[in-house]
């Protein structure tokens, strides 16, 4: 009788020391396997429990680079950039940088349902009339079209006029996991000519001028010569003056 209560003290204090040890190289708050790891651990009959902590995948997404025109430069010729415009194609006509690739943010909006038809006249009759600006909405196949030129891997500068386009387009192709994307600051307004060889009609810096705006300095040329000239007939001719303007009765 006295043996087998020593037997079993033993056996007791052989499986409190297991225990004992198991507990002291497993953490009791965290227990890390492969692939799970636990908040918690309980043992029951030789059986881990535990609640799995689920962790989301981390993933690292690279930083646009922003540059000026001459760093831009040595991105195309030293680090192998290409060049990417964003900019609508009534711009992207009338000046662009050669060898480029034209994928635009925003196309031309063709629409004809009613509240598009309203819009488009307020817009042509104002900003499209003043500043030559197109009526556009946001090209929706736009990442898709770039995917189908580029690979994620590849080195792009995306240009557009004032910027803010490229900006919004370097976004979506980080979010897209494109991880060499470079934009040049405040666009190529900024870009000083033949600091790159373009095409087109115009400078780079001028591609955004369109519209009346275009010939506001024409027509105040015009309307200043007339009004000089018509200050010095009435200063130094004012008889003859006065024959053409008669004073009103």
């Amino acid at each position: 009788m006295t043996q087998r209560v020593r037997e079993k003290e033993r056996n007791f204090k052989l499986s409190m020391a297991g225990i004992g040890t198991c507990c002291t190289t497993l953490s009791s708050t965290s227990f890390r396997t492969s692939p799970l790891e636990f908040e918690s651990l309980t043992i029951r009959g030789g059986i881990f429990l535990g609640k799995p902590i689920r962790r989301r995948a981390l993933r690292i997404r690279a930083e646009v680079s922003y540059v000026n025109a001459d760093e831009a430069k040595k991105l195309i010729a030293v680090e192998g950039y290409t060049v990417l415009d964003v900019r609508d194609k009534s711009q992207f006509d009338r000046a662009h940088i050669k060898s480029c690739y034209h994928v635009p943010l925003f196309i031309e909006n063709k629409d004809n349902d009613l509240g598009t038809i309203v819009k488009r006249t307020l817009h042509n009759n104002f900003s499209g009339l003043f500043f030559g600006l197109p009526f556009t909405k946001p090209n929706s196949e736009f990442v898709q079209s770039v995917k189908s030129k580029f690979q994620p891997g590849n080195k792009l500068l995306l240009v557009c006029q004032e910027g803010l386009r490229s900006t919004a387009a370097a976004n979506k192709l980080e979010q897209a996991g494109f991880e060499n994307v470079a934009c040049i600051i405040s666009g190529l307004q900024t870009v000083k000519p033949g600091t790159f060889d373009t095409v087109g009609t115009t400078e780079l810096q001028d591609a955004g001028k369109a519209g009346l705006i275009t010939i506001q300095g024409k027509i105040s040329a015009v309307l200043g010569t007339v009004l000089v000239c018509a200050y010095l007939f009435i200063t130094f001719f004012p008889d003859q003056a006065e024959k053409l303007f008669p004073p009103s009765s």
